[in-house]
């Protein structure tokens, strides 16, 4: 009673109808802002930034001088608009890549419904359907118990640290050949932590178990981005690629994803060879087996794959139904003597075509845990990576922006220097370049759309088959090894606490001239073979 008098005498109640029930609340009064911190509040660096773009244009449809007509000037203007935005960040990253829809109609370089055209075709089908699969293999901890499996078989007994060092990263890069290297990195990162948490940490931990801990991370952050490599759905470059060549030479054979992986494949292994050599070279000294055999051993790892339980119905058929679309793809176009079952479709038929009718089997067949309830539902897609997808249409946009309004000509007439270098010399600059480029930009997907038109007007210059320096560009912008930010795969494992910056470099400037030095003789060899690039395009 004394509680609710207080109240009332707090808050009086009214007889009038209009007076409200509950109390106003009057905000305290504001304090006007003055002249200099109302302009200091504008210009921001964020600002600037974002004013950063639109300046550039401006600056290049004023300034800026071409033997061509005055769309290629146009799309000169947005490439500055559009990249100054991308490296800074001025907006995110999506938002960017959704401003060709815009600046293309406003530049004159072509109509909306026809830029719209670039955000949805078979590429992006493909990058759709594979997602959805990857989000089934992540619901159901396929990947967990995958990578258990693996790592029991290359544990050793007793334990061989190299051994294992070589089975974490094989396994993270077999992940990462059917996902996404983000997800893969997630994905694989508590399975690094989880084997190296058995081992002592702070003071009482030796040099030998920092080394390991140390090995193990970059393992898995290396071994994403090289297993992302050997197949086009392992990232969005491979994609992005494969659309640009398909965008510029309509005419000419797509780069299947059998054919991708028969040269994107071995490129991987050398590459992953390479890296397991210098992390045990580095990280693993002889006498760390009998150190770290105390800590850690197949036992754990069987009981961390027992609490998985057994294999239910549901990941079988998940897993049923990502290996009938991994042969699917690898046996849609095989050889010239052994055309595949695409042909039986007159060529109709895509890569995105089979991602999508395999995906959507998941939202047809039953788990077998809940009446009705399937494989797949939609909420279950929320994750999937619109960000990605737009910046793929943006790329897709961009360069067909760049042909269309008659860049790509003017660009080639100011590359004939370029006709008198010989191959073996400007593959390894152009990679180097792609690979520095690629530190400095979040993003390998914004790196390879800046780069890979560019590169193929200089095979114009050169004569050369444009596939020559495409894939050589477009590969050295995923050797984002040296800096912490270079990649989100990077910060993943950075965030784990257990690697420094001077390790990254450590591991990532020897591998990054691997990478180019196997490119540079890989490319011209089987690479030739395989992309026919002895024809004339």
């Amino acid at each position: 009673m004394i509680n609710d008098n207080h109240d009332q005498l707090a808050h009086p109640i009214s007889d009038d109808p209009k007076t409200p029930l509950l109390p106003l609340r009057s905000d305290p009064p504001q304090r006007k802002l003055s002249f200099l911190s109302s302009l200091s509040s504008i210009l921001t660096l964020k600002n600037l930034y974002i004013l950063l773009g639109p300046l550039l244009s401006t600056i290049v449809c004023l300034f800026v001088k071409l033997d061509g007509p005055v769309t290629s000037k146009n799309m000169l203007a947005i490439l500055a608009w559009v990249f100054a935005w991308w490296i800074t960040e001025a907006v995110p990253m999506p938002v960017t890549s959704m401003s060709p829809l815009f600046l293309f109609p406003l530049f004159g370089i072509s109509s909306a419904d026809h830029v719209a055209h670039s955000y949805m075709d078979d590429v992006i089908a493909l990058v759709l359907g594979s997602f959805i699969l990857v989000l089934a293999v992540e619901h159901y901890n396929i990947h967990r118990r995958l990578a258990f499996n693996i790592t029991i078989v290359f544990c050793g007994d007793p334990l061989n640290p190299p051994l294992l060092l070589l089975g974490i990263c094989a396994t993270t890069a077999f992940v990462s050949m059917w996902m996404h290297n983000v997800a893969a990195a997630v994905l694989m990162m508590p399975v690094a932590t989880g084997i190296i948490q058995r081992l002592p940490t702070g003071p009482t931990q030796s040099d030998v178990e920092n080394k390991f801990c140390r090995a193990v991370i970059l393992g898995v952050i290396y071994s994403t981005a090289i297993g992302g490599m050997s197949t086009l759905t392992g990232t969005g470059v491979n994609l992005i690629l494969v659309g640009m060549w398909k965008k510029y030479f309509p005419n000419e054979e797509p780069i299947s994803f059998n054919k991708w992986f028969f040269f994107g494949f071995p490129f991987a292994f050398l590459l992953l060879i390479a890296l397991w050599g210098i992390l045990c070279l580095l990280y693993c000294s002889k006498g760390s087996g009998r150190a770290l055999s105390a800590y850690l051993d197949k036992s754990h790892l069987k009981k961390e794959l027992e609490l998985l339980g057994p294999m239910a119905f549901a990941e079988k058929m998940v897993l049923a139904v990502f290996s009938i679309l991994i042969v699917l793809w690898m046996t849609k176009s095989i050889t010239d003597d052994i055309p595949g079952w695409g042909v039986l479709f007159n060529g109709r038929v895509g890569d995105g075509t089979v991602s999508v009718m395999m995906a959507t089997l998941l939202f047809i067949i039953p788990n077998k845990k809940e009446k009705g309830e399937k494989l797949m539902d939609w909420n279950k897609c929320k994750k999937l990576p619109w960000s990605l997808i737009l910046l793929l249409g943006a790329g897709f946009a961009i360069a067909e922006g760049v042909e269309s309004s008659g860049l790509a000509n003017v660009l080639s007439e100011t590359l004939d220097f370029l006709e008198r270098a010989p191959y073996l010399a400007i593959a390894p600059a152009v990679c180097l370049i792609s690979s520095i480029i690629t530190e400095f930009i979040t993003s390998n997907n914004a790196t390879t759309t800046l780069v890979v038109p560019l590169l193929i007007q200089i095979a114009k210059s050169m004569h050369l088959h444009p596939l020559l320096l495409m894939v050589p560009g477009a590969i050295g912008a995923q050797f984002a090894f040296l800096l912490p930010t270079a990649t989100p795969s990077n910060v993943v494992g950075f965030s784990t606490g257990h690697i420094e910056m001077k390790d990254m470099i450590k591991i990532g400037l020897p591998l990054k001239i691997a990478g180019i030095a196997a490119l540079t003789l890989l490319m011209p060899t089987l690479g030739a073979y395989v992309f026919e690039t002895n024809k004339d395009v």
